[in-house]
């Protein structure tokens, strides 16, 4: 319990009002000192009619998990019993963990009663834990403020963003409204052979099979079918670089919400989806695997990676990421790089690896770096950063011009649209017959 701003402006006004009645009239000094101990007086009135802090509860609901970079809320229950006059009550949770700092929340407490949403706004996977929650209130006439803090001790996991995972797979796979449940067999520019058919203008005459047009005496393409049963590892760089936040998430959180939305989509279409992870070494793998069951695996895998600030060494990493895998593999490659001395490595790496398997480079553009090239040249400082970031940004496309060059996949996109990129170049490696 404590006085609030108000009383103790009020009191203070008080003194220089009695100083006036005693300059004024010095037989009259007694009346200077009413004025203070009528401000006393009224601060005990509004303790005692206040509402006593034994009688209000409150009840915390925790969620048991969330996603990193989403919203989530921790709903508060407050009761008085029978008091039952309008009470206005703010709330703060004490909390711990990577997440943005907690707001104050208030409201009106109306027949003894009050809901509060409290938000946690979690930045990066692990757990974010509720310490306590901090509740103050005030007496009727707001000259006393009353607080009290209740330990809470809960733990809330945040993992990987799977929402908008499912969202925009079902947006994929809509198609399968209308065409039931029965088994589809898509037809498309993959490697095995479906059937023959009567050539038709507009078909491209790669697909014309000459020897059967010669015996039927009329044109025949050939139809293909998309393959199956390919397998996909996703490999996550977790050093130092993928750290660095982009629209206040660290870039392996944006990598690995990628990789589960391909992951999804690859395990519905039939292929087997792995993962990996390394940074100064090689840290984690998981077995690719079938079924939509395994994306469960996935996403525990994804969510037990750790944020670590070491330098990435590529060599090690993905010379014992080909030593696990036995079969041509499409490896999805997170990482990032900072210059081409420190890419070295890197392209040597790819370089062996692209002989027996497809890779997918994939790298997220920072929008600082194209925002300080095109900002304008109000004065000398500006000029200097629009000058050293388009360095920066001429020598990372030197970089992905040479891993191009090895036959690598390269994707540098901004964060929100690496998954819709991601996705698209998957479904042309598998129509291209590539695996």
């Amino acid at each position: 319990m404590r006085p609030t701003p108000k009383a103790v402006l009020l009191f203070a006004l008080s003194v220089p009002l009695s100083l006036l009645i005693v300059s004024i009239r010095q037989e009259a000094w007694y009346f200077s000192l009413h004025f203070p101990v009528v401000m006393l007086a009224l601060m005990a009135a509004d303790a005692m009619t206040a509402l006593p802090n034994r009688r209000l509860r409150a009840d915390l609901r925790t969620p048991g998990r969330l996603c990193v970079g989403q919203p989530g809320v921790v709903a508060l229950s407050l009761s008085s019993g029978n008091f039952l006059r309008p009470l206005p009550v703010q709330a703060l949770l004490e909390q711990t963990g990577s997440a943005d700092v907690p707001a104050v929340v208030g409201g009106t407490m109306v027949a003894g009663r009050l809901e509060l949403a409290l938000p946690v706004v979690p930045r990066r996977r692990g757990q974010v834990t509720v310490d306590a929650l901090w509740l103050r209130w005030s007496g009727p006439l707001g000259l006393i403020e009353l607080w009290r803090r209740q330990p809470v001790d809960r733990s809330i996991d945040v993992v990987p963003d799977v929402k908008g995972i499912h969202e925009t797979a079902l947006q994929f796979f809509s198609r399968d409204a209308v065409c039931g449940v029965k088994t589809q067999r898509l037809r498309g520019e993959g490697g095995e052979f479906e059937n023959l058919q009567d050539y038709e203008p507009g078909m491209d005459i790669r697909t014309i099979d000459w020897k059967r047009s010669a015996r039927h005496r009329k044109l025949l393409c050939r139809e293909f079918r998309q393959e199956r049963n390919h397998r996909i590892v996703l490999g996550f760089d977790t050093g130092r670089l993928m750290i660095e936040p982009v629209d206040g998430v660290p870039k392996l959180d944006h990598a690995i919400r990628a990789g589960l939305l391909l992951a999804w989509i690859s395990l519905r279409s039939g292929d087997l989806v792995g993962g990996c992870a390394f940074d100064a070494e090689f840290r984690n793998f998981i077995t690719p695997g079938r079924g939509m069951s395994h994306f469960t695996q996935l996403q525990r895998f994804s969510a037990a990676l750790a944020y670590r600030t070491e330098e990435t060494n590529f060599t090690p990493g993905l010379a014992e990421l080909c030593a696990r895998l036995r079969r041509r593999t499409l490896v999805v490659l997170f990482t990032e790089f900072v210059d081409p001395i420190s890419a070295e490595l890197l392209i040597e790496s790819l370089q062996l690896m692209t002989r027996r398997h497809v890779v997918v480079f994939v790298t997220l553009r920072d929008p600082l770096l194209t925002r300080l090239r095109d900002a304008s040249p109000v004065d000398f400082p500006r000029v200097a950063e629009a000058v050293i970031a388009d360095d920066f940004l001429r020598e990372r496309k030197v970089v992905l011009e040479r891993i191009a060059r090895l036959g690598v996949h390269c994707l540098d996109a901004p964060a929100q649209t690496v998954p819709a990129t991601l996705l698209n170049r998957y479904l042309r490696i598998k129509q291209r017959g590539l695996l």
